[in-house]
């Protein structure tokens, strides 16, 4: 049988990005039951309400939502259980330190396979206020009419 290779993007949450500046970023891989891999397989789950927590030590991610597996039997999951994120001890010791000196929070940004493996990307963000929210959408509505202005001048050469 061959193993997979490369990376396939399951779901990114969009959201994350508009609504925190993105510090820092990690890898984490993640503790999931058989039946949550098939659904993840499948390409369903959501990221939208999900967040994670350092506790005791251990980073935990919360309220990721992974529909139960259609052809999964007595022995489904639950699907907004509580799911252990695998990382070295020197990542989880300087991600204590961030969170508590500065109120940051870890959001998760996508979920991939990587090799075969499902992984999280976790993000060190700080919230954002409304005016960067603005702020950002008019930058992003300027590079917007630059690049049809550009557009326009080349076809019209």
């Amino acid at each position: 049988m061959a193993r997979e290779k490369g990376q396939k993007v399951i779901v990114s949450n969009r959201k994350a990005r508009h609504d925190y500046a993105v510090l820092d970023t990690f890898e984490a891989g993640v503790v999931l039951v058989g039946t949550e891999v098939k659904s993840l397989r499948e390409g369903r789950a959501s990221l939208v309400d999900a967040f994670a927590t350092v506790d005791d030590g251990e980073v935990w991610l919360r309220n990721l939502h992974i529909p139960e597996y259609t052809q999964g039997t007595w022995t489904n999951h639950e699907p907004r259980r509580t799911r252990k994120l695998l990382l070295h001890k020197g990542e989880i010791e300087r991600l204590i330190g961030k969170i508590k000196e500065s109120g940051l929070s870890l959001v998760p940004l996508s979920m991939y396979f990587k090799d075969g493996k499902v992984k999280v990307e976790l993000a060190l963000a700080k919230g954002k206020k409304s005016y960067d929210k603005r702020q950002d959408l008019a930058k992003r509505d300027a590079q917007r009419e630059i690049s049809k202005a550009f557009g326009r001048a080349a076809k019209g050469m």
